[in-house]
């Protein structure tokens, strides 16, 4: 019959049909493409980047795979990282010291980022035995991605890009949950405005692992840390997972393992676990008017320096049973349809919508309660407005200098570290998406001697790299939980090696922050007299307020100079 002859037909020539297949979908995409960039390249700009980062990788695994073993030989240079980090060290160093003359504060931030390396050494478990080449090709990529990210133009406008489409891709929320919820609530209730989002967010990254895409992704990241940094394939394919998924997730990835995985090594999942953000509350923290870019930013440049600093903290004393193989296992989907996929990303979205809501109402009745018990302690005493947040701006103040916040910022940025550390990083960013809005508005900077703002100029930055992470108390019970279901009979394991992974995580984030607080370049303003001879004074704008700033800064500094020159003009005076 014509229909069994039509299926013989296929199964014979499946090889063949395939490739005319792909032939014409590839022959169609390039007229599409040559169309688009003749009509209107600079339109057509996202396209080519994305093209170009394809068929790049596309390439790569093509050589990798019909090369095999010459790969290896031709990345051997990284192996030998005794000669590379000699000769890599005079640069960094003549390069440092002639960036920091310009900006001699950043010196601050580099003596933060060495003082933090050197508090988890002398917390690692085998001082000893640690791994020098994964500490410093970790830290060594970590610095290449932040200089690439804050330095180099098409770095920056490459992440400035991919923020604003985040942005522009969350915003698609709002036409389902203002079916759902009206158009009132979602402008003006923040459950209603921020936690659909996350609900969004997982749908489609569940729609992109059913066709294939994260897992792609995550394997091209982690064969990257894997080939420089002579990690093993488990741990390292757990870290690059939690650029994208939080940190019960990413260790989902290598569940097979777990049983057989080394303290090291399980270490090294928590770690990175503490140390990033999962996609979909990233969504949450960009909707709250937090830079995207640098959250993103934050997120990759976690993943190289939380494997160099959990084998900093955590070192290989056992014998790894998964060294030199290949990682490769994801487990298998359960869905038979992207319809399916796209259907259970939202509703397994619920149970962590209904966890962050709780939280948030938990976490802030508690720290009222706690204010107000303070408060109450500190008036027995007659010690006015004492609060959680006045006890960390004090405690954590040093720290928060030390990565490079300006002295007067200092304690705001210390106060979100100890909400962070203690609290959770949502009530942190919350309380800094408050402080942007202040400064954006126009607020008075000081308030009856409180600053009602962080400075843009270094501290806001620095704040958002320092709170992209999991690493709070509350994890703990989040991570043994989710650890402890998948191998359940090394629970008293997890346990003992869990407080070594918070601080290993806390860390990651102020080491991130401070490697922001170097590299940061303080932006130009623009033009005051075309701001100010537009601007409209009847109403508050962060522009005005910092042209009039630097105007009646200006205006100080030539007084003084000009009663400098009288003096030395007429001495007798």
């Amino acid at each position: 019959q014509p229909a069994s002859k039509a299926k013989n037909f296929c199964k014979a020539h499946a090889k063949a049909l395939r490739m005319v297949f792909w032939g014409l979908l590839g022959a169609a995409y390039l007229c599409y493409f040559i169309v688009a960039c003749w009509l209107n390249f600079q339109r057509a700009l996202a396209l080519v980047v994305i093209t170009a980062v394809v068929i790049f990788f596309v390439c790569w695994s093509l050589f990798k795979k019909y090369c095999g073993a010459k790969v290896l030989i031709l990345l051997s240079p990284l192996r030998k990282f005794n000669s590379c980090s000699l000769q890599a060290a005079p640069c960094l160093v003549t390069w440092l010291s002639l960036d920091t003359a310009k900006n001699p504060e950043q010196l601050i931030s580099l003596a933060g980022f060495c003082v933090l390396v050197l508090f988890l050494f002398a917390f690692s478990k085998h001082h000893s035995a640690v791994s020098w080449r994964a500490v410093f090709w970790g830290l060594g990529l970590e610095f290449l991605i932040g200089l690439f990210i804050l330095r180099t133009t098409p770095g920056i406008q490459a992440f400035q890009w991919l923020g604003d489409q985040v942005q522009v891709f969350l915003g698609y929320t709002k036409a389902g949950s203002g079916f759902v919820f009206g158009t009132t609530l979602i402008e003006d209730v923040f459950a209603f405005q921020s936690l659909p989002i996350i609900v969004f967010f997982s749908c489609v990254m569940s729609i992109l692992y059913y066709l294939g895409v994260m897992q792609w992704l995550i394997l091209k990241i982690s064969w990257i840390l894997q080939v420089s940094m002579a990690t093993t394939p488990t741990e390292t394919l757990s870290v690059a997972g939690n650029i994208f998924v939080g940190q019960t997730e990413a260790p989902l990835l290598i569940r097979p393992y777990l049983a057989d995985m080394t303290h090291s090594e399980i270490h090294a999942v928590m770690a990175g676990g503490f140390s990033t953000i999962a996609g979909s509350v990233m969504g949450a923290y960009i909707s709250f008017g937090i830079d995207a870019s640098s959250l993103i930013a934050a997120s990759v440049m976690a993943a190289p320096c939380a494997l160099a600093m959990s084998k900093l903290v955590y070192p290989e004393v056992e014998e790894s049973k998964f060294k030199g193989k290949e990682s490769g296992f994801f487990p298998p989907r359960e869905e038979r349809n992207i319809l399916e996929a796209a259907s259970n990303g939202a509703a397994a979205s619920v149970g962590l919508v209904a966890n962050i809501a709780a939280n948030l109402i938990a976490f802030l009745a508690v720290l009222e309660f706690i204010n107000a018990a303070l408060r109450w302690f500190g008036e027995m005493v007659e010690i006015k407005d004492l609060s959680f947040q006045m006890i960390c701006s004090y405690v954590l103040m040093p720290i928060a200098f030390l990565m490079g916040a300006d002295w007067a910022d200092s304690p705001l940025v210390a106060e979100l570290l100890g909400i962070k550390i203690f609290l959770n990083e949502f009530v942190a960013y919350q309380q800094l998406a408050t402080y942007k809005k202040n400064r954006l508005s126009g607020l008075e900077e000081w308030n009856e001697g409180r600053k009602q703002w962080i400075s843009v100029r270094r501290a806001e930055s620095i704040t958002t790299f320092a709170l992209c992470g999991f690493a709070n108390l509350s994890s703990i019970g989040i991570m043994l939980g989710g650890l402890t279901s998948m191998v359940p009979h090394r629970k008293s394991e997890l346990a003992s090696i869990v407080l070594r992974a918070l601080l290993t995580g806390i860390c990651v984030s102020m080491l991130n922050s401070c490697l922001a607080g170097l590299l940061y370049v303080p932006t130009e303003m623009g033009d005051c007299v075309n701001i100010l001879s537009t601007a409209n004074f009847t109403s508050t704008n962060y522009a005005i307020y910092t042209c009039c700033k630097q105007l009646f800064s200006r205006w100080v500094c030539s007084r003084e100079t000009g009663r400098l020159w009288s003096y030395a003009i007429l001495p007798g005076d």
